[in-house]
């Protein structure tokens, strides 16, 4: 066997250092076994610009949660996870962060409803940019590399009227997620079509990363 193929042969531990349910669905679609430890520390950003942000925030989330997962592992203190108790070659921890930008300025998640409306209005008839950061830690028993990208998926979004988007944000659907519309929900009713890369736009770059992951002679399937 080459190194090559004896590092895809390899088992690795996946972990998820995210609590997003659309992460998680995204990687239970392709057949990925993994477990999740999401960060739990306070986000830390010294810049304004997205994806410079979502760099930040996805490498903060990996490290704490390799970190805890050391925790985990020498003190014991709290509930084991299957992350943390079964032996492997490796672990891959995987953390990600999105933000919607238009014309540079960031939209989060909606503080409340009124807001979630002001959002909508904003992006109606208008193209935004999606940015998903992601950094993966390839921590092996005596080294670790981290890589860290971001990607950007390009949304059109058709003209919405105030009565859709009052019923819209009546539905909550856009309470919990960033630039106040979930793509893969109802509001994907609004979206004409993107430039990109759609599973960015719900949370997770999939083909990039798994492709990435193969250069490096990991499988995750």
């Amino acid at each position: 066997l080459t190194s090559a193929e004896m590092e895809v042969s390899m088992k690795w531990k996946l972990v998820l250092a995210s609590a997003s349910p659309r992460r998680k669905e995204l990687l239970q679609q392709i057949g990925a076994e993994f477990q999740v430890l999401p960060a739990r520390g306070e986000e830390v950003v010294t810049s304004t610009e997205p994806e410079r942000v979502v760099l930040e925030l996805s490498r903060q989330k990996a490290e704490e949660a390799a970190e805890r997962l050391v925790e985990l592992d020498v003190c014991g203190k709290e509930d084991r996870t299957a992350a943390a108790e079964e032996s492997s070659e490796g672990t891959i921890l995987l953390g990600a962060d999105t933000v919607v930008a238009l014309n540079g300025q960031i939209l989060g998640k909606p503080r409340d409803k009124a807001d979630a409306v002001h959002m909508l209005q904003m992006l109606s008839g208008t193209a935004h940019s999606v940015f998903t950061g992601v950094t993966l830690i390839l921590q092996r028993a005596e080294s670790r590399e981290m890589i860290s990208f971001f990607e950007e998926t390009k949304v059109f979004m058709y003209p919405m009227t105030e009565d859709e988007i009052a019923a819209y944000v009546a539905s909550e659907e856009p309470m919990d997620k960033a630039g106040a519309y979930g793509i893969q929900g109802k509001g994907a009713v609004y979206i004409e079509k993107i430039a990109g890369d759609y599973n960015n736009v719900v949370g997770l770059p999939l083909a990039k990363i798994y492709q990435l992951l193969l250069k490096s002679g990991i499988e995750i399937l």
